[in-house]
């Protein structure tokens, strides 16, 4: 394979695989908020979104990388 085709190919390839990394992490932090969100919900509003106390504590214990 000559060598500009190698050096096109890695150079149309980066952005894909940052802009891939960039919405893994907007993704987990998203994730790490609304687990937070979550936790911080009362027995009375947990019960209107239909999740048991035991439920809603499960997820919020949940790291930010597990989905």
């Amino acid at each position: 394979m000559p060598q500009a085709r190698i050096e096109r190919i890695a150079l149309t390839t980066r952005p894909a695989l940052l802009t891939r990394i960039g919405r893994a992490l907007t993704e987990a932090m998203a994730r790490r908020r609304d687990r937070q969100s979550l936790a911080r919900l009362d027995q009375h509003l947990l019960r209107d979104i239909g999740l048991a106390q035991e439920d809603a504590a499960t997820e919020a214990a949940k790291r930010f990388w597990q989905a």
